[in-house]
Parts: structure tokens; C-alpha cells; sequence
């Protein structure tokens, strides 16, 4: 991508509102305030969402997850059979239409997914299945800290139905893992929390919270494990908060407590027939009898993760986005900055642009009209994970500096492209790839 065809409103003026962790992504260019609560995103922002995106799906892919979605704008009928039409603590934004119907924009899908499936699933033998979606939420909620509290946001919402609560224990087992591969493949520090169902009911529950320096506002206190691959962690909503302290031991592996402010970015709950008895949603069992299905809701936040990431890996001044075994969800795999405008280094840069597939990769071309400082300084704000270098050591010496934050190396120009591509993984490519919410 060449920097001259790209909108990319990045500045180094901060932002007058809003969190640090808020400011840094409108200063990088990747987002931009609509007023409280609303939020657009740049195509630079969209790219990060994508990627985020793509991980997810095919976590949910990997295990028997169908993709379907549900429409924002529902009447008012399914949710006053389930109990919940006004039942968001004023929350809900309900309106009426011409006809002068009550109507509602979804807060959640459990009642849209049993409108869904409800009538089309009858018998046991259409059991298990579970379904998700990317799509949009509404709530009218007190908005701060960002992407992180907000009146519209971008959730990965999925259910599963079930004949038996042996089949939704075990869904909800893969599910839970599912989340935990793709947080682990986008690079999240994270801790599994037992919850409080809340408004959406049922009996069991659990809040995946990532660790961050400041949540701001009324954030979550966490205290969780240090110790690699163990998830404990509990939150000051916990009955027992108190009785855990950063100095003591994790009563699971024995590793090191440590506390700070925690952000919700996922929450799995067992419904069970908390939906399907108010709503009559039953199937036909393998006795002839019938029952209740047994269901499932898991949520992951998009929005949330992409801001979260950007805080927990970032500094004050610059984006940081982690690098896995995957690769990685920033905007561009790499950024390729000539220094000079001869014609010589703009035509490497060029071929350097072309060898590593120009769509993942962003080129300063001389058309962009920035310094070389400015350069620097943007790639820098965007969290690029490799920036390649055209300058005096390719004038000297016929190599290019590629700078990670692991150092820098010295590299044969047609060395680049498979550098990047070991480096920041040919799957960060999701951007580009048709994969989108």
C-alpha cells in the first residue's frame, strides 16, 4: 500500500477527551470520534479490526461454529416472552415504528437466536448445534474508556443448543478453549474469572479479563497468575477478593499473583433452559418425550480487544503490536521507508514493496509529501512490527536495515520479503484476504 493513496488521519496533537489508550488510536490514525459513545474507524483501523476478526472466526470455525447473522432492529414480542424487554437497567434503546410498534436495537441475540432456530429445530437428532456472528450491539450506557464502554460496538456473539446439560458443559468447554487460542494467537494477556451471570441468567459463568496499567473510570481490580499458561485470576466482583493477595501464591500452580486494573473482553455463560422455558423453544427427545433445550451465550468484544491490545502492548507515544507464532494484527506486516529521493533508493523500495505483495506492506513513496522524520515517527506511531530501511547502508554497502524490536539486521534486498513473512506470518494477511465483520 502506498502511503500517498492511504486516509490516514495520524497526528502527533493529542486528542483534547477521552482515555490515554483512546487518544493513542485516534493520534495513530485508526479511529475518530463521532460524539459520547460512538466511534468510526479508519481504514487502517478496519484493517486491525479484520485481522482481530479473522482470528476469531476461525476459532469458532475449528470447532462446528456456523456463521449466521441476526438483524439489530427487533420487534418487541421475543423479548417480552423471555422477560428482558426493559430489563437492561435503561440500557436498551427501544423506539416505535410507523405502525406504532414497539421495537428495540438488540443489546444481546439470545431471544434472536431462539427466534432463529425455534420451529426449524425439533428433535434431539438436530442437537448440538451452535451458531455466531460479528455484528453490532446498542446499549445506552454511561460511555468511557473508548472502544471499551461505548453506545455501539462490534461483538462475536455466539449460542449453542442443546438436548442435555452434558452437551452444553462440553460445548462450553470448547468454546472456552476456542477463546483462548485466539487471544493467545493475536497475543493477549488475559486471566478467566468466575462471574456473575447478570441479566443474561443461567447458572454458570465466566469473564476472560486482560490485565492493563489503567482501565480508567470503574474498572474491574484483578489479581491474577504470573506463571506461564496458568489463566487464574479473580476480580474484585468476587465474594473471596480480599482474600487474595498479590504476595501470596496462585492456589492453582503455585506461580506468582499480580494485580492491576482489568478489562473485559470476552464472558461465556452456561443458560441452560433460562430462555427456552419462557420462550417455549423444546425438541422432541430420543424417549418421545419432550424438554427444554439446553443453551449457551459467549461473547468476545472486537473493539474492545483491538484497544486493549494497543494498551497493554503500546507506550504513552506508540502503538506496539504484539507478534506470535501466528503473526500479527497490526495495520501493515512491515514499513518500508526510503531515506533520500534518489532514484536508485526509491526504485529498491519500490521492488521491496513489490517482492513482499504491496497489500500488507506500507510504502513511503516520495507522492506521500513527509519528511524522513515523519516517516519514522508514523510508522512508529502505528505500531508497524518490522520497518525496512533504504538509505546510506544500502548506498555503502548494498544491504538494507530491517528494524524489529529484537534489533536491527542487515539484509540482501531480495532477503526481504521472506524476512517479513517468517517474521510477521503470512496469516497477518486477513486484512486482504476478503475476511471482514
Amino acid at each position: 500500500m502506498r502511503r500517498s493513496d492511504l486516509f490516514l488521519p495520524a497526528t502527533r496533537e493529542t486528542p483534547g477527551a477521552g482515555s490515554e489508550a483512546a487518544k493513542l488510536l485516534v493520534r495513530a490514525g485508526l479511529i475518530r470520534g463521532f460524539g459520547s459513545g460512538l466511534w468510526a474507524v479508519t481504514p487502517a483501523g478496519q484493517r486491525v479490526r479484520a485481522k482481530l476478526t479473522d482470528r476469531v472466526v476461525a476459532a469458532m470455525d475449528s470447532i462446528g461454529g456456523q456463521r449466521v447473522r441476526l438483524p439489530g432492529l427487533q420487534y418487541a414480542d421475543r423479548w417480552r416472552e423471555s422477560g428482558r424487554w426493559g430489563g437492561f437497567e435503561g440500557e436498551m434503546f427501544t423506539l416505535e415504528n410507523r405502525d406504532g410498534q414497539a421495537m428495540c436495537l438488540a443489546p444481546s441475540h439470545e431471544e434472536g437466536v431462539v427466534n432463529l432456530l425455534d420451529g426449524p429445530v425439533r428433535s434431539h437428532h438436530d442437537l448440538p448445534l451452535l451458531v455466531y456472528q460479528v455484528e453490532s450491539k446498542f446499549r445506552d450506557d454511561h460511555a468511557r474508556n473508548g472502544l471499551v464502554r461505548t453506545k455501539e460496538f462490534t461483538m462475536k456473539d455466539a449460542y449453542s443448543v442443546h438436548a442435555d446439560e452434558a452437551g452444553l458443559r462440553e460445548t462450553y468447554r470448547e468454546v472456552r478453549a476456542a477463546y483462548e487460542r485466539a487471544l493467545d494467537d493475536v497475543g493477549l494477556e488475559y486471566a478467566i474469572v468466575e462471574a456473575d451471570a447478570g441479566v443474561m441468567g443461567g447458572a454458570t459463568s465466566e469473564e476472560f479479563v486482560a490485565p492493563v496499567a489503567d482501565a480508567g473510570g470503574d474498572s474491574d481490580r484483578l489479581v491474577y497468575c504470573t506463571g506461564a499458561g496458568c489463566r487464574f485470576g479473580v476480580t474484585d466482583e468476587h465474594d473471596g477478593f480480599d482474600e487474595y493477595d498479590a504476595d501470596d501464591a496462585c492456589p492453582e500452580c503455585g506461580g506468582s499473583l499480580a494485580a492491576s486494573d482489568g478489562i473485559e473482553v470476552g464472558h461465556v455463560f452456561q443458560l441452560g433452559t433460562r430462555y427456552s422455558q419462557a420462550m417455549d423453544f423444546t425438541v422432541d427427545t430420543a424417549d418421545g418425550d419432550e424438554r427444554s433445550v439446553e443453551m449457551g451465550s459467549y461473547g468476545l468484544g472486537v473493539d474492545r480487544l483491538l484497544q486493549t491490545l494497543g494498551q497493554q502492548h503500546g507506550s504513552p507515544d506508540n502503538l506496539a503490536w504484539p507478534v506470535t507464532d501466528w503473526g500479527s494484527v497490526a495495520p501493515y506486516r512491515a514499513a518500508i521507508v526510503p531515506v533520500g529521493d534518489d532514484s536508485e533508493v526509491l526504485g529498491v523500495a519500490e521492488r521491496i514493496h513489490d517482492d513482499c505483495g504491496r497489500e500488507d506492506v506500507l510504502l513511503y513513496d516520495e507522492d506521500a509529501g513527509l519528511s524522513v522524520g515523519e516517516r519514522f515517527a508514523e510508522s512508529g506511531l502505528l505500531g508497524i512490527p518490522a520497518k525496512v530501511v533504504v538509505g546510506n547502508t544500502y548506498r555503502e554497502d548494498g544491504v538494507v536495515d530491517v528494524e524489529t524490536a529484537s534489533g536491527t539486521e542487515k539484509l540482501a534486498v531480495d532477503e526481504v520479503a521472506a524476512f517479513v513473512e517468517r517474521f510477521a506470518g503470512s496469516g497477518s494477511r486477513a486484512a486482504d484476504s476478503g475476511v471482514s465483520d
